[in-house]
């Protein structure tokens, strides 16, 4: 299986924001109920960059390695994926790259549409060391342009001065477009895709 290396700076990228979330955690104490088996972020399609697939694609290879029949199930579950998508899909059904003004077309599409790493049967994320960025940020506030959000299941009772206070700087230097910006020029790699596409195409 052959596929784009990682930019250096990722595995940088990655314990940044890990120690965000970590941060973030321990401020939010209880009002943070995101616990293993929860799926409330794994249902519904979102965008993920391209540094966020090939990432995903080097964690299936690795389960590939070490878990082959579990790397097929979630292979088998991207591509199932796919089928039941392409009929919509707002961008072009080859390469899975998103169009650049689907935004209001996406808001309400496969909004119930399992994540092709989540094992069905445990609850479980199956790549969850190789996750996308947004995944490993959800939960706690987080500031976007619509202003500070949450997770709906989160924060039940907390104040905004409360909620504020417990908010996660995901990337405060922007590393991560600077990272984009070396695969586009190395690897002329541009444009959202979404998971399912990032995995089949391993």
């Amino acid at each position: 299986m052959s596929f784009l290396s990682l930019p250096a700076g990722d595995r940088q990228l990655i314990q940044i924001v890990d120690a965000a979330l970590a941060d973030a955690t321990r401020r939010s104490g209880s009002w943070l109920v995101c616990r293993p088996g929860c799926t409330q972020c794994c249902i519904g399609v979102f965008a993920i960059s391209q540094l966020d697939a090939l990432r995903l694609q080097h964690g299936l290879a690795e389960l590939e390695s070490t878990d082959p029949e579990r790397a097929a199930r979630v292979r088998a579950r991207a591509n199932e994926s796919i089928e039941r998508l392409i009929p919509d899909y707002p961008g072009d059904p080859k390469t899975g790259v998103l169009d650049r003004d689907s935004d209001e077309r996406f808001d309400n599409f496969a909004n119930d549409e399992p994540c092709p790493a989540l094992d069905p049967t445990t609850g479980m994320c199956d790549l969850y060391a190789s996750r996308p960025i947004t995944c490993r940020a959800f939960g706690p506030p987080v500031r976007s342009e619509g202003g500070l959000g949450v997770c709906e299941l989160c924060f039940h009772g907390a104040t905004e001065q409360e909620i504020a206070a417990c908010e996660m700087v995901v990337d405060p230097d922007d590393l991560e477009s600077m990272l984009l910006l070396e695969i586009e020029q190395r690897n002329n790699l541009t444009g959202d895709t979404i998971v399912a596409f990032a995995l089949a195409k391993t």
